[in-house]
């Protein structure tokens, strides 16, 4: 068994002392291009309190408390350039770039937007070396450090432990073990000697993609996206999976996992279920200024697909993308489509809120109608949505017949990252076709 030592003679990277000892050499003329290793630091350095396996901290290493994830600087001409953040397989482009200069500290800065996300990256560079943080604009006072250095492919380590084993598969999972009410998941890996990739399912959605190492008998997986930020932390302990989960600065728990190929999450397609005799039914406004009503003649004779989401919601952003590519794929079944994304956002001041569907809806290139429904929570979807029995999760989808009947509500979504997201789109176009009929 390979096991960590906690070294006697800890070497702290802080990010105040990257100025001095790192530098790179560049022939580019504004940031290095190239793959960036980048940290999100949930936490100041502090040195943890551990059982055996707990991992050795030296220069070039993670650290405990520290998110890592990769992105990559590309280049379109001498001067400009975007940025793509890379978790596993996925690679998120942005091309939303402030660069600039500090002269008051004689620093080149950057600012690299999420618009869908409403969150950004605001860096000092000085050669191959960035230091900042990330800022959520619609939560109070929300920045975590940042710190970036070029030419580091690797996200954790590079360390090639052997590892103890294989953890590919699908795992039984309960999240919140530390808590009175566990919640179930499904935990999907894939591993190819240290690299790990991999995502967890749960009732309400997914964890999207999620990349880390195995080493030893322990390991670490993360994913940054510009709305979150996770850290999973596990050990391997006979047959099971004992972990840690962090989402941002604020949030921890606990987390187990076993073989069991029996385990299975609830039907999405019957969590959410409409109330005897309920209709739906809603009057709103567009970001554009037009009156929205249910029922009307806008909608007779259409299939309706009314989606509860949020922009905040990366969950809620695969299902407007998969909503989106099957509009666009086919265009004879989307004539009989009438499609309403319901965004309950973060943005105290409703105007504010649509001002940003409206940059929401022209950046991804959707085709159908968003409008602001309310605040983002459950209770304020449930308000805009009397006739189900609660909104379980972000995204929900209602799906109406041309009667205007219920036919499916599906809780939640499986997306790109998930082994159920072929299957759902194979189900969702049979449905649809069968509606059409």
């Amino acid at each position: 068994m390979h096991k960590f030592l906690l070294a006697g003679f800890i070497v702290s990277v802080s990010a105040l002392q990257f100025w001095g000892c790192l530098s790179a050499e560049h022939s580019f003329t504004r940031v290095a291009p190239g793959v960036w290793r980048g940290v999100l630091e949930l936490e100041k350095f502090r040195i943890p309190v551990r059982d055996k396996d707990t991992v050795i901290i030296l220069y070039d290493q993670f650290k405990e408390n520290e998110l890592p994830f990769n992105f990559e600087v590309k280049y379109l001409d001498d001067e400009r350039f975007y940025v793509e953040i890379i978790n596993g397989s996925e690679r998120i482009r942005l091309d939303s770039i402030r660069y600039g200069r500090d002269r008051t500290r004689a620093r080149d800065t950057m600012n690299i937007y999420f618009p869908e996300y409403q969150s950004y990256i605001h860096a000092e560079i000085r050669g191959g070396v960035m230091q900042g943080e990330w800022v959520v604009t619609t939560k109070d006072d929300y920045r975590i450090p940042f710190y970036a250095i070029s030419g580091k492919d690797y996200r954790f380590t590079p360390l090639t432990m052997k590892p103890e084993a294989d953890i590919s598969g699908e795992w039984a999972t309960l999240f919140g073990t530390d808590t009175d009410k566990p919640e179930k998941a499904v935990g999907e890996f894939k591993q190819t000697g240290n690299h790990l990739e991999g995502t967890f399912r749960t009732e309400t959605g997914d964890y999207r993609y999620l990349e880390g190492t195995v080493q030893g008998r322990k390991f670490w997986l993360s994913c940054f996206d510009g709305s979150h930020a996770f850290l999973f932390s596990g050990s391997m302990r006979g047959d099971s999976l004992q972990g840690d989960f962090r989402s941002g600065k604020h949030y921890e728990t606990l987390w187990t996992a076993w073989r069991d190929p029996g385990f299975r999450l609830g039907n999405p397609d019957s969590l959410t279920t409409v109330k005897s005799d309920a209709k739906i039914s809603f009057q709103l406004q567009t970001p554009e200024g037009r009156e929205l009503a249910f029922p009307s003649r806008d909608f007779d004779g259409k299939i309706k697909i009314f989606t509860v989401m949020g922009t905040w919601c990366p969950n809620c952003r695969d299902e407007q993308v998969f909503l989106t590519e099957f509009m666009k794929q086919n265009p004879e079944l989307a004539k009989n489509m009438s499609v309403v994304a319901f965004a309950f956002e973060r943005d105290k001041d409703p105007k504010l809120a649509n001002a940003h569907l409206l940059e929401y809806k022209n950046k991804m290139g959707i085709p159908f109608d968003i409008v602001y429904a309310g605040k983002a929570s459950n209770d304020e979807a449930a308000r805009v949505f009397p006739a189900l029995d609660k909104v379980r999760a972000f995204p929900t989808m209602i799906i109406l017949d041309k009667e205007n009947r219920v036919r499916e509500v599906h809780t939640g979504f499986d997306g790109p990252a998930t082994s159920k997201y072929e299957s759902f789109k194979k189900e969702f176009a049979e449905l649809i076709t069968s509606l059409n009929k």
